[in-house]
């Protein structure tokens, strides 16, 4: 159905992680170390990449920041450190999901459903957002195209991750109105997945960077402390 690149250093986890995919119809190629995995899904990107964060030669975060420079890909975190601050900086960096170790298989399965599924990836059509549209969205110096997973602002491109384009598509779709964490957490992730309010948070403040690299003036999200955001369309 896909094709995933698992970066792990852990062989019994590759092993088990490999044959559970596998079984469900993905082709699954493995990497050990992050340096051949960068190395890897920059020269042959995947559909998904399912990265380890402690590893040899080059760890999981750094091949993530990386990475982000350059692609939009799919990215699953999986860590087995107990530490909030590690899922923290990884979704700050533009990781899509986490993980920690130890997971079930079933669990990881379906974490990767989800997220083909948001994608396209597992051969239908990219789900659409909360509002059931997948029409391109104007609104000032913004345009989205779903269909073809672009973004621009004032013309210019702006490369935004799958999670990052869904909450902005939910936001963009209504401007004016207020929407939740909750709402925003709907529109952008499958029921069977639950992320709290500082994920949304950091996807938000992420996504305000790489707005702010093309128009250093960008304030088209707004934050109403203790509600949530809003699209301000100037």
């Amino acid at each position: 159905m896909a094709n995933i690149t698992l970066v792990d250093d852990d062989e019994n986890i590759v092993a088990s992680v490999s044959l559970a995919l596998e079984s469900h119809g993905h082709k699954i190629t493995a990497y050990h170390d992050g340096a051949s995995g960068l190395e890897a899904l920059e020269a042959s990107p995947p559909d998904l990449a399912i990265l380890d964060v402690k590893m040899p030669r080059m760890d999981g975060m750094e091949v993530l920041r990386r990475l982000r420079q350059t692609s939009s890909l799919p990215v699953i975190m999986l860590t087995s450190k107990d530490e909030e601050i590690d899922e923290i900086l990884g979704f700050n960096l533009g990781a899509d999901d986490y993980i920690h170790k130890p997971f079930s298989q079933r669990l990881l399965i379906e974490r990767v459903k989800a997220l083909l599924r948001r994608t396209g990836a597992d051969g239908g059509e990219a789900e659409p957002s909360s509002e059931n549209s997948n029409k391109a969205i104007k609104r000032g110096k913004l345009t989205m195209d779903p269909a073809r997973h672009e973004c621009t602002w004032d013309g210019r491109p702006v490369k935004l991750t799958v999670t990052e384009f869904l909450l902005l598509q939910a936001l963009a779709q209504r401007p004016g109105f207020v929407k939740s964490r909750d709402n925003l957490m709907d529109a952008a992730y499958d029921d069977q997945v639950y992320v709290d309010d500082r994920t949304i948070d950091s996807h938000v403040k992420r996504m305000r960077k790489k707005f702010r690299v093309v128009d250093p003036e960008f304030d088209a999200i707004e934050t109403l402390y203790g509600v949530g955001y809003r699209y301000r369309e100037s």
